[in-house]
């Protein structure tokens, strides 16, 4: 098929109407998008994960509850796991459609359990000491990796039962406090990183997660916080310290690890976390600078929709680093031919369109889209950027060259009525040719700057803009959005637009408000400070003491 292609371009290319070559698309791998949804590999990874958490249970240190019982153990961990993928599968809907995440949350959850177990097994022998085995335990790594990646929902599903599973490979007579400092110490890291956008907040919650497992320590008595006034005080005070050291130490390496460890996830698991937006949104990328120099009223473009776009994100809880991002290089394809688009052509210069049919105007605006997509895939974007480029318009109308299309067609049936001209030469005008090819936007995110996209495009239009006009202008433009089905595919309701409508206004009055006109001096300067009198200085005009000379002159 491919080389049917090549030379299909190929006699296109000698004819003259091709360039020979063939655009960039982004797509995605057919077979690892089978795997990435097939059922039977989820219930593989189900199984996996069920069977591993009753072995993990049998094989427990011997100590454990389920010492002098180890089957009737493994029997209660397979029904704890079975459990915990019913809740997953019924509370997470969204992440249990991709193989992958699933992968990421149980892989993640035994690998935490396997480190318990460790922990368990060195205390065991003696190399880590009793007093201090919890402090050991790195209870935030899978509540904190998975809170960072895949939100609060997975981060909170995997602090529950890394804890509850847990909770059976120690000895009995510490269940209750490993199943209290593993929860409270793993939701507390769920919370500390939700939303982190720097990675020195990560340290910032490893500290808190060690303070936390310090203080649930002197609640719990591993460490005796009284006993250290009393005899022996030197040696108490110095298990203090050392158990506060082991804990804060302990939930700082995990933060560490964490952070290390967010790139590689990141990519193999094609997730993006506010970290890395935040890094995307460097200006000073190659696309971005080529913008500001050849495409400059593109660009600013860009920076007001931006800023339109993250502040409705933050309205409605989306992802507003990934609105801003996304919106900076939305129309990144304009690059290709920027004097086409009427905010980067100058007075002086002609507008290009003047000499083209509507069609072939409307073909090359429509093409920004395609153009985009195009460089943002030989650039390497991120996948959602590229999403959001090719969703933004939707399968929308681009009606100023429809119309104008319309117009110049009834003009010539007008002709053929007066026998001016010919009938076989009518125009073909057929809306399908004027408009994007899509798709409509199908997230938040993409939904968010499509509106705000056109919102600013049409607010410069406006004449003196006023807080009513402002908001019927948004309101008219999202509602003919909502009239022509392009926000069917996308998740935004009703009360999430009003938040949305209600966020634009306010971000445009802020940036359209209106300014007192400055008046002319009565005076002009230059005429006083060229007097022959030598004796006035330009520094007497500061201070206002010229005014007697100008009475004595006068």
């Amino acid at each position: 098929m491919g080389f049917l292609d090549s030379i299909k371009r190929w006699q296109l290319a000698k004819k003259g109407f091709s360039l020979g070559k063939k655009r960039r698309v982004h797509s995605e791998n057919a077979a690892l998008q089978v795997l990435d949804t097939s059922l039977l590999i989820k219930l593989a990874l189900y199984s996996i994960f069920a069977i591993g958490t009753a072995v993990m249970v049998l094989n427990a240190s011997p100590d454990s509850t389920f010492a002098a019982a180890p089957f009737k153990g493994m029997v209660y961990g397979f029904v704890l796991a079975l459990t915990a993928l019913a809740m997953f599968h019924v509370g997470a809907p969204s992440i249990c459609r991709n193989n992958s995440r699933v992968f990421l949350v149980f892989g993640g959850i035994m690998c935490h359990l396997l480190l318990v177990r460790l922990v368990m097994s060195l205390a065991d022998v003696g190399t880590i000491p009793e007093d201090y085995r919890y402090l050991f335990v790195p209870c935030a790594l899978a509540p904190m990796l998975h809170g960072i990646l895949l939100g609060r929902t997975a981060g909170s599903f995997s602090a529950i039962y890394v804890s509850l599973i847990g909770s059976m490979l120690v000895p009995a007579n510490d269940v209750i406090n490993y199943l209290i400092v593993s929860l409270v110490a793993g939701m507390t890291a769920v919370l500390c990183v939700y939303q982190v956008r720097k990675r020195i907040q990560l340290l910032r919650a490893g500290i808190y997660v060690g303070a936390v497992m310090v203080l649930l320590a002197l609640v719990l008595g591993r460490l005796d916080l009284m006993s250290v006034f009393g005899m022996e005080s030197m040696n108490r005070l110095q298990i203090l310290g050392t158990g506060s050291a082991i804990a804060f130490a302990t939930a700082l390496a995990v933060a560490m690890v964490v952070s290390g460890l967010l790139p590689i996830f990141e990519l193999f698991f094609e997730l993006t976390t506010d970290i890395s937006w935040l890094e995307l949104s460097d200006l000073n990328h190659k696309l971005l600078k080529q913008m500001q120099l050849e495409a400059p009223g593109t660009f600013h473009h860009s920076l007001v929709v931006a800023a339109l776009a993250e502040a409705a994100a933050e309205k409605i809880g989306a992802n507003a680093p990934m609105c801003r991002v996304c919106a900076y290089f939305h129309d990144v394809g304009k690059l290709n031919k920027p004097s086409y688009f009427i905010e980067n052509q100058h007075d002086e210069a002609g507008n290009p369109h003047d000499s083209l049919t509507p069609t072939m105007s409307g073909l090359i605006i429509i093409a920004h889209v395609k153009d985009g997509i195009d460089l943002a895939v030989k650039h390497k974007l991120n996948p959602r950027i590229i999403q959001v480029i090719q969703e933004h318009h939707g399968d929308s109308l681009v009606y100023f060259f429809y119309r104008k299309a319309q117009e110049q067609k009834k003009e010539e049936e007008e002709k053929v009525d007066k026998r001016l001209g010919n009938a076989e030469d009518l125009p073909k005008v057929e809306e399908k040719n004027f408009r994007y090819s899509g798709p409509r936007p199908s997230t938040k995110e993409s939904g968010i700057i499509c509106l705000a996209d056109t919102i600013e495009s049409a607010s410069r239009t406006l004449r003196k803009p006023t807080p009513a006009k402002i908001r019927a202008l948004v309101d008219d433009l999202v509602r003919a959005k909502i009239n022509d089905g392009q926000l069917d595919s996308c998740p935004l309701t009703m009360g999430e637009l009003a938040l949305v409508k209600e966020s634009f206004a306010n971000t445009l009055r802020s940036m359209l408000h209106s300014r007192i006109d400055y008046q002319k001096p009565a005076e002009d300067r230059s005429k006083v400070i060229n007097w022959p009198d030598s004796s006035i200085k330009e520094s007497d005009f500061v201070d206002g003491r010229a005014s007697k000379m100008t009475e004595r002159v006068n």
